[in-house]
């Protein structure tokens, strides 16, 4: 199988190791000081106390991959709208797109049993560019759970993780899904096919819509976001409302919300992704994460005002260090 993928930094660059020593022929969309360092050092995993090196095709042109059969959507939410595209340059006719992004996603209406039904949110795509540019019809729905950082340039610490939930917006079981599954499976990941993707997708969006905000406010890793009593008691709330929105939506949340905040609890003091981009001064991922369960709150007439209390303040943070990004 021809995969691509398109912003190979942490999860991007796992993914890649793990899928060239699967066999498959892969391209890694980088740019910059790791695109360079890749070039000339190849690219290094840190797992489990191994250290493996490949040397993959890497490159900064969509034009240069070429077409292919799957492409991995690894960036932030934020930057999809910028690199649209560059990343419709890389489909041919058959050309699945995985969506291993953060949040709300910009397809999350698209063949969806609902009155809302290809409704496109503005929060994560304003103005409807990534519904025409990278057509849904496309999207193969993934939540990804691995943790890994970039260490340095080309370098790729696996922190945790080792599950990638696969799903058709439609909730039917595609070839192309199966092939997905396959080779994720033959690369090291569990990779299950799920019928009903969105409910994976709140699942994990769940505790992000709270912790990383909340993380960005008062620089608190998470296991002191998950059990001091006070900024607890903001998240729960923060999670009650967005379960109610996404009830109102069909989800099912399979867990009780205060075991969802003990699993984060027990991931021990972990800084959050939008706390490590305030620190590095980079843009956070807030309406993808927070921004959009209000906007869907709204469309479902759900009160959240805990959560857009936090969402007003986590904006103004973001934006006093020039960590909001640019629409």
């Amino acid at each position: 199988m021809k995969v691509a993928i398109f912003g190979a930094g942490a999860i991007g660059g796992l993914l890649g190791v793990k899928l060239i020593q699967a066999g498959a022929d892969v391209t890694l969309i980088a740019r910059g000081a790791h695109l360079a360092a890749m070039r000339e050092h190849g690219l290094t995993l840190v797992s489990d106390g191994a250290t493996l090196t490949v040397h993959p095709r890497c490159t900064d042109s969509p034009d240069e991959a070429g077409p292919q059969d799957a492409v991995f959507l690894t960036l932030k939410a934020h930057a999809l709208t910028g690199a649209a595209l560059d990343i419709a340059r890389l489909f041919g006719p058959e050309t699945a797109l995985v969506t291993a992004v953060n949040g709300v996603p910009y397809w999350y209406f698209h063949a969806l049993d609902s009155p809302y039904r290809d409704h496109v949110l503005q929060s994560v795509d304003p103005g409807g560019g990534l519904w025409r540019t990278l057509p849904p019809s496309r999207v193969i729905g993934a939540v990804v759970y691995p943790a890994a950082e970039v260490t340095g340039p080309g370098v790729i610490t696996h922190l945790y993780g080792d599950r990638i939930v696969l799903g058709e917006p439609d909730g039917s079981r595609t070839p192309r899904v199966e092939a997905l599954s396959a080779l994720l499976t033959k690369a090291g990941f569990k990779a299950p096919i799920r019928p009903r993707i969105r409910d994976e997708l709140w699942m994990k969006l769940w505790g992000n819509l709270a912790f990383n905000p909340l993380s960005a406010l008062t620089g608190a890793t998470l296991d002191t976001l998950a059990t001091a009593p006070d900024l607890r008691d903001i998240a729960r709330r923060m999670m009650l409302e967005a379960q109610a929105v996404g009830e109102a939506l069909g989800a099912r949340f399979l867990l009780p919300v205060d075991q969802r905040i003990q699993g984060a609890a027990a991931v021990g003091a972990h800084k959050t992704s939008m706390l490590q981009d305030l620190e590095r001064g980079r843009p956070m991922e807030i309406d993808a994460l927070l921004g959009a369960v209000v906007e869907l709150g709204h469309l479902v007439g759900k009160p959240l005002p805990t959560a857009e209390l936090v969402l007003t303040l986590v904006r103004e943070r973001a934006r006093a260090t020039g960590c909001y990004p640019a629409r």
